[in-house]
């Protein structure tokens, strides 16, 4: 697995992992990755920090991405705040599966189930094998409370 920071032209970065460099072009060219906050499938990948380890015994420092450094706790708060909204959008209609994700989402692919937006879990191997074969799966950026679960 390969991940990206990718940004649509609103310029939300986001998080996204692939199998390959190959799998990522060839999902955007179908227009399958899309800004999980916006919705604007115009995407293009984001510059990103490298992550080098330190040598030996040396501690390594965090390279800032922005000039502005960290946002502060309330912009936090705002951003995670409107990040929850639009995944809660986003999964409006979508039927949860719980741990039954990777064969429910096989089985819609291949056709042995009607088509619908299906949310659950997944190991990273299921995840894998499902975007190998490609099925349009994507990771939300946030954790799902199961329905079954009472709040």
């Amino acid at each position: 697995m390969i991940v990206f920071d990718l940004a649509c032209t609103g310029q939300h970065i986001f998080e996204a992992w692939f199998g390959s460099s190959a799998d990522y072009e060839e999902q955007r060219a179908r227009g399958l990755v899309a800004c999980p906050i916006c919705g604007d499938s115009d995407i293009a990948k984001a510059v990103m920090a490298p992550n080098v380890s330190a040598k030996g015994n040396r501690s390594s420092k965090p390279v800032p991405i922005r000039s502005g450094g960290p946002p502060a706790p309330a912009e936090m708060k705002a951003m995670l705040t409107a990040l929850a909204k639009a995944q809660a959008k986003i999964l409006e209609g979508s039927e949860h599966v719980g741990a039954r994700f990777a064969d429910e989402a096989r089985a819609i692919h291949d056709g042995d189930a009607p088509e619908r937006a299906i949310h659950g879990q997944a190991t990273v191997e299921e995840a894998r094998s499902l975007v190998e074969d490609g099925v349009p799966v994507m990771p939300l950026p946030l954790p799902v409370v199961p329905p079954e679960v009472s709040h």
